[in-house]
């Protein structure tokens, strides 16, 4: 029997390798170069699921929150996978990156839409990286195919993203020939090495506090609970609420709270206010981090080349650095000094003062996104999963985290806590089913406006986009330029030029443009209602705000916090 051509043959293989390592998703652009992979996942739909964008920087960051595979032809289509590919690094989540290419012969040449960096174009991004021509793939498909398993399964056994880049020569479609090759090969081993044996780390007596950050898991909150030290998490933390202390990053200012912790115990990576990073960055605090994975982790390429890859967590100074503490070995010490009390008492002040101070936000002309993002916590059930955009949403969110309720996923782009493809990275999320809201500021929902473009006749996830309004970037306000600008009139033209940023978009307008519903919800009945009954599919939720006045707004917050703690410290 005749085989199929080189371009089909190499696709087929590629399409078994993900098939074989355990991806679900694929998000594909559409390509002349990436065409003969197109028409392979088209044929076999199902294994993988085979999902398409027109846009390459949304594919990507879709298939970020599928922990699944983009596919792309090349050029700048390729680089535009870079933002994800970063993302995916610094936030240890798989991505595999596929882009199309020219057959080596043919790069450095003037051959159209080609270049010769593409091959390594994400660097040391990747934890793995395979450059593999049709016709070498031809040559050896078994050696191929186990090549490519093990490039696509290194993205989870590293946690980050890969690098395929295939190149195929013409013809770029399949031909009439049935030539179904069989093959039997199986994932690479994710385990080199033993589990790690659990450390104790005895509470005797010293102020301690456990750190939860993003992606730190359960474990934190169940040494946190059995050692009996206070948890601070942050909402993409998988332990933020009622068992963690409200309020915490303002109650971390205080001295005789924040100023008295003696070690940090930390799970995940925190990178989300200045107050956590101040603490552990102090030298008069012990610091351990918490780290399933082992030291120094690497993958290879194919020529054997180390690769971006594992490792620990730096925090710039030195730390104890333990696989993972062992809750069976951990008790609370029979006398703490009323540590844990008094963060129990500051938690319980705090929880009331920000109740009481988003009430009284709630009852104004324009909620603040601190009343949003109260309300769209509270609104989630079990299961469901939230995504909170970068900038004030996530931090908004923080604040008002003890009403998140237990069961719910909340996630967040903290790798490099960029705003785009926040959009996108939910309806990602959102392909394996369920509903999945979006808690995203203006700029960030117009900076992945084309998250709402999907063809005629791909199903349309079930998405619920809460966007807060407020014409511009609302978080310089609260920042060292927020401060500069409140010193004149000035200052504040200079402010909304550079930082500001005001746009008058018609977010309804737009919306219209990509068939979306949209719905304004400005009046608090309204946003609750709107949340609770998301219609079916992708739909958008805008409610109106003001950047004027919240950097008054969280400053009265802080200091009201303040004094409620101290009264009720001075009262226990």
């Amino acid at each position: 029997m005749t085989a199929v051509n080189a371009s089909t043959r190499l696709a087929r293989l590629t399409a078994a390798a993900l098939r074989t390592a355990g991806v679900r998703h694929v998000v594909l652009c559409p390509g002349s170069r990436s065409a003969p992979l197109a028409y392979e996942l088209q044929r076999v739909d199902g294994s993988p699921h085979l999902h398409v964008r027109h846009d390459e920087r949304v594919a990507a960051f879709t298939a970020l929150g599928a922990a699944g595979a983009v596919v792309t032809t090349s050029g700048t289509a390729a680089a535009n996978l870079h933002p994800a590919v970063l993302e995916a690094h610094h936030s240890r989540r798989p991505l595999v990156a596929i882009t199309a290419d020219r057959p080596p012969e043919l790069r450095g040449t003037w051959a159209n839409q080609t270049s010769e960096l593409q091959a390594d174009l994400f660097g040391a991004a990747v934890r793995a990286r395979l450059d593999l021509a049709d016709t070498d793939a031809e040559k050896d498909p078994d050696a191929a195919l186990r090549a490519l398993v093990d490039t696509v399964a290194s993205a989870r056994r590293f946690r980050g993203p890969v690098h395929l880049d295939l190149g195929f020569s013409e013809p770029l479609v399949p031909d009439d020939v049935d030539d179904e090759w069989s093959f039997e090969v199986s994932t690479p081993d994710a385990g080199a090495s033993p589990p790690p044996r659990p450390v104790s780390l005895a509470p005797d007596g010293r102020r301690t506090l456990v750190v939860a950050g993003d992606g730190a898991g359960p474990e934190a909150r169940l040494v946190a609970r059995t050692a009996g030290w206070p948890l601070l998490a942050e909402p993409s933390s998988g332990v933020a609420g009622a068992g963690a202390v409200a309020g915490y990053r303002l109650l971390l200012e205080l001295p005789e709270l924040g100023g008295q912790v003696e070690r940090v115990v930390v799970y995940g990576r925190p990178t989300l206010s200045r107050p956590v990073t101040q603490l552990v960055s102090r030298p008069d605090v012990e610091l351990v981090l918490v780290s399933a994975e082992v030291s120094g982790q690497v993958s290879r390429d194919v020529s054997g080349e180390s690769s971006g890859g594992g490792g620990w967590p730096d925090p710039g100074r030195p730390a104890q650095r333990v696989a993972r503490l062992d809750p069976a070995a951990l008790s609370p010490p029979a006398d703490d000094g009323g540590w844990a009390r008094r963060w129990a008492v500051a938690s319980a002040a705090s929880r009331q003062v920000l109740d009481t101070a988003v009430d009284e936000a709630a009852a104004s002309d324009a909620p603040s996104g601190l009343v949003v993002a109260r309300e769209v916590a509270a609104a989630a059930r079990p299961g469901e999963a939230l995504l909170a955009a970068a900038s004030n949403p996530i931090r908004d969110l923080d604040l008002v985290g003890h009403v998140l309720p237990d069961g719910l996923r909340v996630l967040s782009n903290r790798g490099l806590s960029g705003i785009d493809g926040t959009v996108s990275t939910a309806s990602g999320v959102a392909l394996d089913g369920g509903l999945v809201r979006v808690l995203v500021g203006d700029l960030a929902f117009l900076h992945d406006l084309n998250g709402l473009l999907v063809p005629t006749g791909e199903a349309r996830p079930h998405l619920q986009v809460v966007v807060v309004n407020d014409d511009g970037g609302g978080i310089f306000g609260l920042l060292d330029q927020g401060e500069l600008a409140s010193r004149g009139a000035a200052e504040r033209a200079v402010f909304e030029r550079l930082f500001g940023t005001p746009h008058g978009a018609d977010l309804a307008a737009l919306c219209a443009g990509y068939a979306v519903p949209h719905q304004r919800a400005d009046a608090l009945d309204r946003l609750r209602a709107a949340l609770a009954e998301p219609p079916a599919g992708t739909s958008v939720v805008e409610v109106r705000t003001t950047r004027a006045g919240l950097r008054q707004l969280h400053e009265r917050l802080r200091a009201a916090v303040h004094a409620g703690v101290r009264r009720a410290l001075e009262l226990s």
